[in-house]
């Protein structure tokens, strides 16, 4: 089997798609914790999400026994993944969705160093730390006035985004683990393992831990379509196939859109004010990971 390739055009436009809707992701969570506690929206989320992958792997006739060495991969993925997911739903919780919409989608300046230990050939050159600075420069200035000024009384929103930088890291590092099973494990098993090990552990968590029921409403319904089909089923199954083919680092070019993407889409739909310091991370973030991941062709042509 061959390795990771080049971008190609039509890897380029699903690639741009999938950003738009996972820039919208943030938006989604944020509307369903306003009727669900956060374990149980992220149980209820993976569950939908799991259905999208059972009906795509039996329509595709995809292996689903596992063969000998693949248990245990699946396993670490399925616990790095429900580690993540929680901590997302948390910190989106505690904090505003603009800032989940940059500091999670920060995640491929994260990716562009974990590639660096983990992916060979995949190596930190001096233009990729010089976007991977860009980025935590944007990561800086979201934290930067809640670092030195004292929060309001009862504000959550920096412990909020001290757990949103945590889950992206998380997020970065999944992905490039993603990455290397998928070149020998089919994608249906990795995203499986993930619905399997997650739901159980959130459910239990979430009675353990929120005693509050979610309400059903029509606008968690909505959020939980958007977050289980089109994010958990159609993005991460699209997600799958484009990480199977192509180089992470190059994968993560693209994501440069999602932070602007998805603070736009905290504005228009949750009418969140983006403020200077906001619109500047977003753009500090976007350009990081431009600089970062962008390869350059011209000694190529």
């Amino acid at each position: 089997m061959t390795g990771p390739r080049e971008l190609d055009a039509p890897a380029v436009a699903l690639i741009l798609l999938l950003s738009a809707l996972w820039g919208g992701n943030v938006v989604a969570v944020k509307i369903g914790l306003a009727d669900a506690p956060p374990l149980a929206l992220a149980w209820m989320r993976i569950s939908l999400g799991g259905l999208c992958v059972l009906a795509w792997g039996r329509w595709t006739r995809a292996p689903f026994g596992l063969l000998p060495g693949e248990p245990w991969p699946l396993v670490g993925l399925g616990l790095l993944f429900t580690v993540q997911l929680g901590l997302l739903n948390v910190g989106t919780w505690l904090s505003t969705a603009g800032h989940a919409a940059v500091l999670l989608n920060a995640y491929p300046v994260h990716m562009v160093l974990i590639a660096h230990f983990l992916v060979p050939g995949d190596r930190l050159t001096a233009a990729k730390l010089g976007g991977v600075l860009l980025g935590y420069a944007g990561i800086v200035l979201l934290f930067g006035g809640r670092l030195v000024l004292p929060e309001a009384p009862g504000s959550t929103v920096l412990g909020g985004d001290l757990v949103l930088f945590l889950s992206a890291v998380l997020l970065g590092l999944r992905q490039v683990v993603l990455n290397r099973q998928l070149q020998y494990i089919h994608p249906v098993k990795p995203l499986l393992a993930q619905v399997v090990i997650g739901t159980p552990l959130f459910v239990l968590s979430s009675a353990l831990w929120e005693p509050q029921p979610a309400a059903l409403t029509a606008s968690l319904a909505g959020a939980l379509v958007y977050q289980g089909f089109v994010i958990a089923g159609f993005n991460f199954i699209a997600n799958m196939w484009v990480l199977k083919h192509y180089r992470p680092s190059a994968v993560a070019a693209f994501a440069l859109t999602t932070p602007l993407f998805g603070v736009v889409a905290t504005a228009l739909v949750l009418h969140e004010p983006i403020t200077w310091a906001l619109g500047l991370a977003a753009l500090l973030v976007a350009g990081g990971i431009a600089v970062a991941t962008i390869r350059r062709r011209a000694a190529a042509a």
